[in-house]
């Protein structure tokens, strides 16, 4: 998938921070929440949704509404792109951050979130 330069630009400037290219990191391995990506990354929701917007706007991932919370997940129409194949199969969570992950999903984090922001 070919895309302009204009929205390869918006991907690389967005994924040019740490903290997005980790957030992005993380939802490659599925979705997640704001409660969950708050404890994996150790950073305030409002930090963590801001980083969010960004990703969002540069339509790399997609937000959607269950029940009360808003689930994050990589926007599936940019998993054909070449860009977006080489950052998933050349980046790879560390085994601290893939441990963590594990936990968050095995614990079930999600019933424990109690501040739902809209984003």
């Amino acid at each position: 998938m070919s895309l302009p330069k204009e929205k390869i630009l918006k991907i690389f400037k967005a994924l040019s921070d740490e903290m997005r290219l980790n957030i992005f990191l993380y939802l490659l391995q599925g979705e997640l929440c704001v409660c969950e990506l708050t404890e994996l990354l150790k950073m305030e929701q409002s930090r963590i949704s801001h980083q969010l917007k960004i990703l969002k706007e540069a339509n790399l991932v997609n937000g959607k509404r269950r029940g009360k919370w808003i689930i994050y997940s990589v926007n599936p129409k940019i998993m054909d792109n070449i860009l977006i194949q080489n950052i998933k199969a050349q980046l790879k969570l560390s085994q601290e951050e893939q441990q963590a992950l594990s936990s968050i999903i095995t614990l079930g984090f999600r019933k424990n979130c109690r501040i739902i922001q809209k984003h």
